[in-house]
């Protein structure tokens, strides 16, 4: 258990720090491209990184809506919950943190949104709060059946983490100019510790919306897909 839990820290640290550290520091100098593209391959990248180096230790969920997907599929144990979104959490603070250290180095440093998730004034396209909460929980519910879909018996072993990963960018590719992309209350609340402010307010969305949307996914999986 203990090394699970060190191994879900780790994973969510380098899933914030690899992702919201591309937001932050490398989408400082548009005239490079990065964009949103590049902060969605980020985000991709860094789950299909660490679902290889230490997914077999943990399951590689990195994210608390995973974590309750997961469980209400039935795929994992309801005891396991609390520890994992625990860890999860904590990496996200901890790389968030690393990442204010770094980023503050810089002369002149401004905080800014920091990555920080959310709707109305703080969208990058001004969307409203309906349409970061449906966004949100279609995404996550989507992100659960690929994750399930994915490491099922039916699907050749080994290629799971190539899914997620491509399946995370995708997401982000198509949410970022909504919320920045949470479809992770780990990552969200990481980011809006240190902003403070408006992001703490709006984080309650980036909790339910996730959590929702996680549930959802596995309760869709049980349904749909799940193996007989």
């Amino acid at each position: 258990m203990q090394k699970s839990l060190i191994a879900e820290f780790l994973g969510t640290f380098w899933l914030v720090f690899g992702g919201c550290g591309s937001a932050v520091l490398a989408a400082a100098f548009p005239e490079l491209g990065i964009g949103f593209t590049g902060v969605a391959l980020a985000f991709g990248l860094t789950v299909l990184t660490m679902a290889y180096a230490v997914g077999g230790i943990s399951g590689g969920h990195f994210n608390p809506a995973v974590t309750l997907g997961l469980t209400v599929a039935g795929k994992f144990s309801k005891g396991q919950l609390v520890p994992y979104v625990i860890a999860q959490v904590a990496g996200a603070i901890v790389a968030a943190g690393v990442l204010y250290i770094i980023a503050s180095g810089k002369a002149g440093f401004e905080l800014g949104e920091f990555a920080a998730n959310g709707y109305g004034e703080h969208s990058p396209g001004g969307y409203s709060l309906m349409s970061a909460l449906a966004i949100e929980v279609v995404l996550s519910l989507f992100f659960i059946m690929i994750i399930l879909g994915s490491t099922s018996s039916r699907v050749p072993a080994g290629f799971a983490p190539i899914a997620i990963g491509l399946a995370l960018t995708l997401i982000h590719l198509i949410s970022i100019p909504v919320t920045k992309t949470s479809v992770n209350p780990a990552r969200s609340t990481g980011q809006a510790l240190f902003v403070g402010g408006w992001a703490l307010q709006q984080l309650w969305l980036f909790w339910l919306a996730p959590l929702v949307g996680g549930a959802l996914g596995g309760i869709v999986w049980k349904a749909v897909g799940d193996e007989k």
